[in-house]
């Protein structure tokens, strides 16, 4: 089955498209990659959708205006990934949509609203897509995230020690997957959110983000600052748990500025890349990792990379390119699969990772051009994932 996996992280910067043929074998399912293509979204909706999220206040007007447009844009690249890395033969669409809340209070997540209406896909693409693949995970009492934890733990089983699966979006996620212990997964905190929110307060809206690393490069980490956002209680709590724009945004850094005093910008982002680093590490080490596969945008910055490096001695740190999974669009990959799972009526959670009563089907399926024409039901669920060459 070809699948395209469309992907927005909480840097809300892109539309990732992903496509792969995927083939049960026995107890595995097989991945070749088919490509990757990626569009930014037009200024005036990320605009838009930077000023309706958290903490800010919206309508039903904004958000519906959102919902259709996002739709429109994740159907605009599913076409193209089609076209470009299917040849016009994609069976399924697999659709995260765009976060845009994560409702989280006593160590519960309580809802989630992932937008971009599917019914653009389907209507532009002719395919059966899958979406809105967070909710039944809360609704049986998980987290809704890392989701794509089962996808880490069919990877990384077989390697030895604790391997550990990384991903550095706007918020940091891992899953630990050591073959004498149950899996865990966890949001360990902010990625980019802080230093993409501090480099664009900090050069007027000049700059977006910390390219290459030069900004937190160029400063140095303030001691005081650091000391005063590692207080955040979120860091100590037992996981599983998550997190995201809702805690961590620029009101959020301001504040933490403000009891501090005036710093140089470089200082400023070269302290919340250290933060980053520290936490990651931290959570790391306390599932034991033996080694770190990173992928997201945050393995295009080398000072966060050589920062996590410093952070995590004796452990080696690699990418998710290294294993023959492009780092770029590991997460588009992951949504593909999950997208398969629903299609096959397998489930597509891990109870122990996100905290599920227990797995589940994940996802609501909006029918194609031809009907809504599913495969059979797989006979059992794949234990493995092997990633073979395109």
């Amino acid at each position: 089955m070809r699948v395209i996996g469309l992907m927005s992280g909480t840097s809300y910067d892109a539309v990732d498209a992903a496509a792969a043929e995927l083939t049960l074998q026995g107890d595995s399912l097989e991945l070749t990659p088919l490509g990757m293509v990626s569009e930014p979204y037009p200024d005036e909706l990320r605009a838009g959708l930077a000023a309706a999220l958290p903490p800010a206040a919206t309508t039903m007007e904004q958000v519906c205006r959102l919902d259709t447009r996002i739709g429109q844009a994740f159907a605009a690249l599913a076409v193209r990934a089609d076209r470009e890395l299917c040849g016009g033969r994609a069976d399924l669409i697999a659709s995260h949509g765009q976060t845009v809340y994560h409702w989280t209070g006593d160590g519960r997540v309580h809802g989630t609203l992932q937008i971009g209406a599917p019914a653009w896909i389907a209507e532009a693409t002719g395919c059966p897509v899958v979406s809105d693949l967070r909710t039944r995970d809360v609704a049986a009492g998980g987290q809704g995230a890392p989701l794509v934890s089962i996808v880490d733990v069919m990877w990384l089983r077989g390697r030895p020690g604790v391997p550990v699966a990384l991903n550095l979006g706007g918020i940091a996620n891992l899953t630990a997957a050591g073959a004498d212990a149950e899996p865990v997964a966890f949001d360990t905190g902010p990625a980019n959110a802080l230093i993409d929110a501090a480099v664009h307060d900090l050069t007027g809206g000049r700059l977006a983000y910390d390219e290459d690393g030069a900004l937190a490069a160029g400063g140095s980490v303030d001691g005081a600052l650091l000391h005063r956002l590692l207080d955040e209680p979120y860091y100590a709590a037992p996981p599983p748990k998550t997190t995201g724009k809702e805690l961590f945004h620029l009101p959020y850094l301001r504040a933490a500025l403000a009891a501090r005093g005036p710093l140089p910008a470089e200082d400023v982002v070269a302290t919340v890349t250290r933060l980053t680093a520290r936490t990651v590490a931290d959570a790391a080490r306390s599932v034991g990792a033996s080694e770190v596969i990173a992928s997201g945008g945050g393995t295009a910055n080398p000072t966060l990379m050589a920062m996590l490096r410093a952070e995590l001695p004796g452990v080696p740190l690699r990418t998710s390119g290294d294993l023959g999974m492009p780092s770029a669009a590991k997460e588009a990959y992951a949504f593909a699969v999950l997208g398969f799972l629903t299609a096959h009526g397998l489930a597509g959670t891990v109870p122990a990772c996100t905290g599920a009563r227990h797995a589940s089907i994940l996802g609501s399926v909006t029918p194609g051009r031809r009907g809504l024409r599913l495969p059979e039901p797989a006979a059992a669920a794949p234990v493995r994932l092997r990633v073979t060459p395109g």
